[in-house]
């Protein structure tokens, strides 16, 4: 089932019928692929509102924006193929983020390394990630694929008071 991400979005006509208004690979105008980073980031769709307004037709490619590993408004959905140690796969570094995430297993296993403990995922299962330090592996024979929903958020400042100083954030 790896490979590449097949898109299709809907919109509605001149009469408010709903429609197709394009079926096919969403274009992946970044970085984020190959071996040398050791997994593919596949954008999907993203908005910069964090309530977006629904229209006829999009206003344009979402993908088409430069490419940030978090929103830092809005909300974007992305399908990582993450590569096994044999493809050039790798721990990613520690890292927090100022999103509330949903990580969901499609395909393979990956494990979620958190500053103590590690949980092993496996297709179907579901991570919220909620702004804690964490990284992710492939530790197994084949890419694991996820897709990950990512949802720009604010530290409380009850949390902002527990975290280490200066706070280091991957965005």
């Amino acid at each position: 089932m790896v490979g590449k991400v097949r898109r299709v979005v809907t919109g509605h006509d001149a009469n408010g019928k709903s429609i197709v208004v394009s079926d096919g690979l969403p274009p992946q105008n970044h970085p984020m692929l190959g071996a040398a980073v050791g997994a593919d980031f596949n954008e999907i769709w993203n908005s910069a509102e964090a309530v977006p307004t629904l229209t006829s037709l999009p206003g344009g490619e979402p993908t088409a924006r430069p490419f940030e590993i978090m929103p830092n408004s809005g909300h974007l959905i992305r399908i990582i193929d993450i590569y096994p140690p044999h493809k050039g796969g790798h721990r990613t570094v520690m890292h927090r983020t100022r999103t509330l995430d949903y990580a969901v297993v499609i395909e393979g296993e990956i494990v979620l390394v958190l500053d103590d403990s590690e949980v092993v995922l496996k297709p179907g299962e579901v991570v919220v990630q909620r702004g804690t330090d964490h990284a992710w592996e492939n530790r197994g024979d084949k890419i694991a694929r996820m897709a990950f929903f990512h949802i720009a958020g604010e530290f409380s400042d009850e949390l902002l008071a527990k975290l280490p100083k200066p706070l280091q954030l991957m965005e």
